[in-house]
């Protein structure tokens, strides 16, 4: 696959009309049908304003990313994706995403050690746009919710612009934000701290879905702790509590 530095002409294509076309005069067929559905799907989503939604209501799918490192502006790059659907106060086991990513680059040691995804793993492994487009049609319109979500967010912005030109138009919901704002003594408390606190099992860590299993079930706790302390029924009143408006 040619680098979107040398496919500059392409832009000028699409704006004329036509992505499919456009994008398939240099990308193999898939790729471009790929890259069309994800145009789609962002602007579709841009549309959907979800504030009145009950948080007994909300349909959500909580999501982890393990990367090669912590800068994807300086090259690291997704090796798997992990989500788990949520249903209002339900956490939907049996609704799950995971897929491994082949980053085209070395996974350094100590990151494969901690996530057990070796670089023979990732060799193979779908690219970054098949494993893409299928998180994102597993999540659709629901939105999103992470713990510490600036790091899965700027790598899912990095990966779409890079293979779609696009950023993501989801709202994304933060447990470690909801969790901070709950208990202003406990900031800096990492994921680990979090699970201890609620008497959360975390075994398994640093895989993308089981750690996406064990947000969901802090989001649930969270969100306990949040109507028994806070009057917050909507999706609109929990970014007002969360100064999030």
């Amino acid at each position: 696959m040619r680098t979107w530095g040398s496919a500059s002409e392409i832009w000028k294509l699409y704006r004329k009309g036509g992505l499919t076309p456009a994008f398939a005069s240099i990308f193999d067929l898939e790729s471009a049908q790929q890259i069309a559905y994800i145009r789609s799907l962002m602007k579709d989503q841009a549309r959907y304003n979800m504030d009145h939604v009950s948080l007994s209501e909300l349909q959500a799918v909580v999501f982890d990313l393990e990367t090669t490192g912590f800068a994807p502006q300086q090259g690291d790059e997704i090796i798997s994706i992990g989500a788990v659907a949520l249903y209002g106060d339900r956490c939907a086991e049996n609704e799950l995403f995971y897929s491994l990513v082949n980053p085209n680059r070395v996974i350094p040691p100590h990151v494969e050690q901690l996530t057990s995804i070796t670089n023979e793993l990732a060799s193979q492994a779908p690219g970054l746009i098949e494993a893409l487009g299928k998180f994102l049609d597993f999540v659709r319109n629901r939105v999103l919710i992470a713990h510490g979500s600036g790091h899965d967010k700027r790598f899912i912005n990095a990966a779409l612009w890079k293979t779609s030109r696009v950023m993501s138009q989801h709202r994304v919901l933060d447990t470690m934000i909801v969790a901070s704002k709950l208990y202003p003594e406990r900031q800096g408390s990492t994921l680990d701290d979090w699970l201890h606190y609620y008497g959360l099992d975390n075994a398994g860590r640093h895989h993308s879905l089981q750690d996406s299993l064990m947000t969901a079930k802090l989001w649930l706790a969270l969100m306990d702790d949040v109507r028994s302390r806070q009057d917050v029924k909507t999706l609109g009143e929990l970014y007002a509590f969360l100064g999030q408006e």
